[in-house]
């Protein structure tokens, strides 16, 4: 199977250096129910006591909790602007926002990790948040590669629903066999390897 291989973005005008050493890129993966999200919003939020200046993205695919917030499992909340491709990105951040914070990076397409590396090389701290692996227990490539050339990288565990161990994977509990299908607890648990299995039943 070949590689999907993403052309890097031309830089927005938006995107001007900010004068920084150095940006960087802090991913946040694991599976459903890990804290990813929440570990998101809580960094961003000390950036934004800091006084810094903080935009947040997410996928348009993601309406679960709402459209104009990313929302935890526990209710945890921050604005955000929806989008539908990588490239949205670039052409919404503005030339003073300091820190990029991306919601579901899973959901977006494979030139999010250009993107990422464009800000991040003109001086911006980006983080983003997404799953690593999929429904079948297979990584997603968009993370993988944004694991790969990210700073810093943070894996969450959940824990397994059915025996109590550290879960890292996302037991879906529907039968649709597509890659991406957006749900919470109605459609997913948290399982760890011995309890997980690749096909419903």
């Amino acid at each position: 199977m070949n590689a999907v291989i993403a052309h890097a973005p031309d830089l927005s005008p938006n995107l001007k250096p900010l004068g920084l050493t150095s940006g960087w890129v802090e991913v946040v993966c694991g599976s459903m129910f890990s804290g990813k999200t929440q570990e998101l919003i809580r960094r961003l939020r000390l950036a934004k006591i800091a006084r810094q200046k903080v935009v947040v993205f997410n996928s348009a695919l993601d309406t679960r909790y709402g459209r104009n917030h990313i929302i935890s499992h526990d209710k945890l909340k921050i604005p955000c602007v929806p989008v539908r491709s990588a490239r949205e990105i670039l052409e919404r951040v503005h030339p003073d926002t300091q820190v990029v914070g991306i919601d579901e990076v899973h959901f977006f397409d494979p030139a999010v990790v250009e993107v990422c590396e464009a800000l991040a090389d003109s001086g911006r701290r980006v983080i983003a948040a997404g799953l690593d692996q999929d429904y079948k227990g297979q990584p997603f490539e968009v993370t993988a590669r944004l694991m790969a050339v990210a700073e810093f990288v943070t894996k969450n565990l959940a824990i397994c629903v059915s025996c109590g161990n550290p879960a890292n994977r996302s037991q879906r509990l529907t039968h649709t066999r597509k890659r991406i299908s957006v749900g919470a607890a109605d459609k997913y648990e948290a399982r760890c390897r011995r309890c997980f299995t690749k096909e419903h039943k």
